[in-house]
């Protein structure tokens, strides 16, 4: 391949690893969080981290560098495309970018010219999803939002209502939000005390609700994730290495 000149290699992003996120999951960390501490006890802590030797690790849980995020590195991924046309927004977690994800940015898109998505911080996340949610930090989310071709804008540390000064702030026609198995939206202990985030843009008709009826959850990779843990740590330790 590469003599016939159809090769190219693609360099991954620094400090985005596989092998970090899978480490997460299993030793349910909260380090990655930005302005969250380590939920792990002290002897805890001191086990995973002798339990990695290999001189190149960075991280004291999962053994490889964590990413830092950059202006010029998160401009990269930016579309730079100005907004014009009818603006459609949406908002959520967007952890662990998956299929349905883009099943559904893909539909959300369509029902505008301009998509922006409003990415919770990790506070706010952990707050509605618990656990060690998310587990991808908010800098890690916003690459993997930016490198979707539906999405032409992120707001990092979205507001988790969606008022009318946000609306009118962003110019937004509609807004638009699909089904989550993890978070009830009627619920009164939700991450801002809010019954419904979504109040506002229904009341003046400017909301749309979509089901791409695509199953696939970042809950339900976690739950893969921790149903072969063992088998994954063996993984991940072999892979320190070579990271």
């Amino acid at each position: 391949v590469k003599q016939a000149g159809r090769y190219k290699e693609c360099k991954r992003t620094s400090g985005i690893s596989t092998t970090d996120l899978v480490g997460r999951m299993l030793l349910l960390t909260k380090t990655h969080h930005v302005d969250s501490q380590n939920t792990l006890p002290p002897e805890k802590y001191a086990e995973v981290k002798d339990g990695s030797t290999d001189s190149t690790t960075r991280s004291p849980f999962t053994g490889v560098s964590q990413f830092l995020s950059t202006s010029r590195k998160i401009s990269q991924f930016s579309s730079g495309k100005e907004p014009s046309g009818r603006i459609v927004y949406v908002d959520g977690a967007f952890d662990l970018f998956h299929i349905g994800h883009l099943s559904f940015l893909e539909e959300a898109k369509k029902h505008g010219d301009y998509l922006i998505v409003g990415l919770h911080s990790d506070m706010t996340v952990n707050k509605y999803k618990g656990s060690n949610h998310p587990i991808m930090s908010i800098h890690e989310r916003t690459l993997s939002l930016l490198a979707c071709r539906y999405v032409d804008e992120v707001v990092l540390d979205a507001p988790y209502v969606v008022s009318s000064e946000v609306m009118k702030h962003f110019k937004i026609d509609m807004v638009a939000c699909g089904p989550d198995e993890d978070v009830d939206l009627s619920s009164a202990d939700n991450a801002q005390g809010s019954a419904d985030p979504y109040g506002y843009p229904k009341s003046v008709q400017k909301f749309v609700c979509i089901d791409t009826h695509e199953c696939m959850s970042t809950t339900k990779i976690i739950e893969r994730i921790l149903a072969n843990r063992i088998r994954f740590m063996e993984r991940n330790k072999r892979k320190e290495k070579k990271e």
